[in-house]
C-alpha cells in the first residue's frame, strides 16, 4: 500500500491511498482522483521522503523562515468540521433554493435553515432583496457515502 501526498490545483492537500504507483498513475489519467475538499481532479503528487529516527539529537541551529504555500491543515479540517455542521442542520431544498428561501423570507413558510443550488443570478437577485445567502461549497465526499 502506497500512501501518497497529493494537492490539487487549488492548493488543498491530502493523502491518497493506492495499491501501487500503477493504480495511482491509471486513477489520474481516468479522473478517478479528485480532492475531497473542493472535487477538482487536477491532483499532483507532492514530494515526500521517508524521516528516519536514528536517535541523535540534532545541533541548535537557528529557526527558518518559512513561505505557507498550502492552507494549513487545522483550517481545512475546521472548514470540513464546519460543512458538516451546517449539513447537519439545514434542510436540502434543491434547485428551489431561491423560492424557497423568498418564501421564508417573506414569512409564507416556517423559518428553517436550507441550503440547495441557485445560479448566480439568482443569488444576486435574493442578495437585492436584503435576503442572506452565503455559497459554501461541498465536497463531493461529504454528500453520499464514502468508500
Amino acid at each position: 500500500m502506497k500512501v501518497l501526498n497529493l494537492q490539487c490545483v487549488h492548493h488543498h492537500a491530502f493523502e491518497g491511498w493506492f495499491g501501487s504507483e500503477e493504480d495511482f498513475q491509471s486513477q489520474l489519467e481516468r479522473g478517478l482522483v479528485e480532492c475531497p475538499f473542493c472535487g477538482d481532479t487536477g491532483v499532483a503528487k507532492l514530494p515526500s521522503a521517508p524521516r528516519l529516527n536514528l536517535g541523535a539529537a540534532q545541533p541548535a541551529t537557528a529557526p527558518k523562515q518559512e513561505v505557507a504555500a498550502m492552507p494549513d491543515a487545522s483550517l481545512q479540517a475546521a472548514w470540513l468540521k464546519m460543512v458538516r455542521h451546517v449539513m447537519a442542520h439545514t434542510e436540502d431544498v434543491g434547485g428551489r433554493f431561491a423560492e424557497e428561501a423568498r418564501r421564508i423570507h417573506y414569512g409564507e413558510t416556517e423559518d428553517r435553515g436550507i441550503r440547495g443550488q441557485a445560479s448566480r443570478e439568482e443569488t444576486e437577485a435574493l442578495l437585492d432583496e436584503g435576503i442572506g445567502v452565503l455559497p459554501l461549497p461541498i465536497p463531493k465526499a461529504l454528500k453520499g457515502p464514502v468508500q
